[in-house]
């Protein structure tokens, strides 16, 4: 069964995996072993229109379009716990409310951006929910009304690229743990 992949206002897209060259080497891996990515789709865009903002301006989307993925710590017991937040790009993740009881820490905060970037193997700005290291010990946390976007917009891994992705398949990302009010 072939799938076209989505399309959004004026962005152009072609299947994610007919361009590796458009996403960092853990989201094309993820996308090669995920029975889903017949549905993605990968755009090229300029990388000084990156941040969900620019793009949403440059390209004129909706913020609702978007999905921003932040990566965040705690620490409990000398164990570091760490989480992948995806969330809508018209709310925020609640880190210090539901984020931080889920983690069963203390105190949670945004994981150095050097930190985030060796570890998931994707530029600073283009952080995915595609790739990342769940196998690892990271949690992948998906906000309930992401779900609802009909085409969301996310990084690739890379600042050049975008993915789009139909909002009610990011539950089946490996790992995810979808959450009621992960944002607000």
């Amino acid at each position: 069964m072939t799938t076209t992949p989505p399309t959004l206002g004026r962005l152009t897209t072609v299947p994610a995996l007919d361009r590796p060259d458009l996403l960092a080497p853990p989201v094309a891996s993820a996308l090669a072993g995920w029975e889903q990515a017949g549905a993605v789709g990968v755009v090229e865009i300029d990388p000084a229109v990156a941040d969900t903002a620019a793009m949403a301006e440059a390209h004129d989307l909706g913020m609702d379009t978007g999905a921003n993925c932040v990566v965040v710590a705690g620490r409990r017991d000398g164990q570091e716990r760490i989480a992948a937040c995806l969330v809508r790009a018209d709310t925020r993740a609640d880190v210090n409310g539901l984020v931080k009881r889920l983690l069963d820490v203390r105190k949670c905060s945004f994981l150095a951006m050097d930190r985030a970037v060796a570890e998931s193997g994707m530029e600073h700005g283009g952080i995915t929910p595609v790739g990342l290291p769940v196998a690892a010990g990271w949690r992948l946390l998906v906000d309930t009304r992401v779900l609802d976007v009909d085409v969301a917009v996310l990084g690739s891994g890379l600042r050049r690229s975008k993915l789009l992705v139909p909002g009610r398949l990011l539950a089946d990302l490996p790992g995810a743990e979808v959450v009621d009010g992960l944002a607000s």
